[in-house]
């Protein structure tokens, strides 16, 4: 048991994702209990009014999902309070958030992406629907711009039904992203440094029932979803989602950990759909479980995140 430093786990916020923030946080606290004395566990809005956190926290763990916890925002508040915190800094959160900057950067360094529209709100859904069907055609998926835990995601098959499938994804953005519908498996990957350089962790497929997605109410509740571990893909797409994970962390400059995500066809090339920054730390989350998978304990991990964060305030 260390008495220092003095840790702040903090979650819950204003976004969309504040629940899961929450579970995330409780668990990242209790894990960090077994190595550290000194772990609170603080809402963001306690912790930036001051208090705690802008007086006695040594290192910040941010268990916090989505926007304004994930997009650069609180990182930039840490900055500037001159705290040393676990995971991406302001630039790579900034990017990573934004589906639709992401994917330019992704597409400079030539990594394989679904091909896509940008629909504005002030271009309205009827418009943008239309430009979508001439552009991809019909089966398509529609995503806000800036938000996780697929929140806002719709599948679009029929003409008819886009234009109020984008109208609803505004409810979240002013942005929709829209990209031709890739079948194949989920997959993803989660990145770890440990030594330096970025380290691919086993490669994990995603199950649900027949008929459903990997959507919020999947991802959250137990026994809804299954990580198939390693994934039961050829030596080739199981090598390559893993090389892409690691080209898509460096793209996006990140730092300690992220989470890549693919749909990987039956034959071919692995699509990178999206890289998570804070991966979810919830009983039911992916990176804990690919961790765990290449022996990484959990409280080893976030142990290790701690560490590295500590390591940059010297």
């Amino acid at each position: 048991m260390k008495e220092s430093p003095v840790v702040a786990v903090v979650c819950g916020g204003p976004s969309a994702e504040a629940e899961v923030s929450r579970v995330s946080g409780r668990c990242v606290a209790e894990a960090l209990r077994a190595t550290y004395f000194n772990v609170s566990l603080l809402e963001q809005e306690e912790f930036v009014d001051g208090g705690f956190g802008a007086l006695f926290a040594d290192v910040v763990f941010p268990a916090l999902h989505g926007p304004p916890g994930e997009d650069g925002t609180f990182q930039g508040f840490l900055d500037v309070m001159g705290l040393p915190y676990v995971g991406c800094d302001v630039p790579s959160s900034a990017c990573a958030m934004d589906k639709v900057i992401a994917k330019q950067l992704f597409r400079s360094r030539d990594l394989p992406v679904a091909d896509d529209v940008v629909v504005y709100e002030r271009e309205g859904a009827e418009a943008g629907a239309q430009r979508v069907v001439d552009t991809l055609g019909q089966d398509v998926v529609i995503k806000p711009s800036s938000q996780g835990s697929a929140l806002g995601i719709v599948f679009g098959k029929d003409v008819d039904d886009l234009a109020p499938a984008i109208e609803q994804a505004f409810a979240f953005d002013d942005r929709v992203l829209i990209e031709r519908r890739i079948e194949g498996k989920e997959i993803t990957v989660a990145i770890l440094e440990r030594d330096g350089d970025p380290e691919a962790l086993p490669v994990v497929e995603i199950t649900t029932p027949a008929g459903s997605w990997y959507d919020y109410e999947h991802r959250y509740t137990p026994g809804l979803s299954d990580h198939i571990m390693p994934a039961p893909l050829s030596d080739q797409q199981y090598l390559r989602t893993q090389e892409v994970a690691v080209l898509a962390f460096e793209t996006l400059g990140c730092r300690d950990l992220s989470r890549a995500d693919f749909m990987v066809p039956e034959e071919g090339e692995p699509i990178l759909l999206e890289l998570n920054t804070m991966p979810g730390m919830t009983p039911t989350s992916l990176f804990p479980d690919a961790a765990r998978e290449a022996g990484i304990s959990f409280e080893e991990l976030t142990a290790l995140l701690i560490e590295r964060a500590v390591a940059r305030r010297s």
